[in-house]
């Protein structure tokens, strides 16, 4: 019987200049696909290290426990982490490691020059984020998460 593919889309988010259309900063949500093994991978660490050489911000977000972390100098123990990379302050850069059982710490989202900064909550954004999707009634807490915790 011939097998069905599902085609699934990878998505990110630009902030760009309005005048300009320059892209100032990158928002990556990693996927399964970005932090397994293979082709998805090596895809994304490809276009990370292409934002990486240019003078555009990153920020990358990691709420997955499963699967490979992303490859950077230090190697901080933790569920998840919130990676802030400026253009500006290269190689250096801003980790937000987190576990399971705290807040996801909030952090300032890097801008253009002079800009405020403004602050991501992004614990709040998820909380709203879960009661309007109504997660509660489609998620099963009987069952023991994927994958287990320690």
């Amino acid at each position: 019987m011939p097998r069905l593919t599902e085609e699934i889309t990878e998505r990110y988010l630009e902030i760009r200049e309005v005048k300009t259309g320059k892209v100032v900063t990158v928002i990556e949500v990693l996927s399964p696909k970005n932090k397994g093994v293979g082709e998805g991978r090596e895809k994304y660490l490809t276009k990370r290290q292409k934002v990486l050489n240019r003078a555009t911000h990153l920020v990358e977000i990691d709420l997955l426990r499963m699967g490979n972390f992303i490859p950077m100098d230090v190697s901080i123990r933790s569920d998840y982490r919130i990676l802030v990379s400026r253009a500006n302050l290269r190689p250096e850069a801003e980790l937000y490691p987190f576990n399971v059982r705290e807040s996801i710490p909030q952090f300032l989202f890097p801008l253009q020059p002079l800009e405020q900064e403004p602050v991501v909550n992004l614990s709040e954004v998820l909380g709203q984020l879960y009661q309007e999707a109504a997660l509660d009634l489609a998620i099963d807490y009987s069952q023991q998460p994927v994958p287990p915790r320690s």
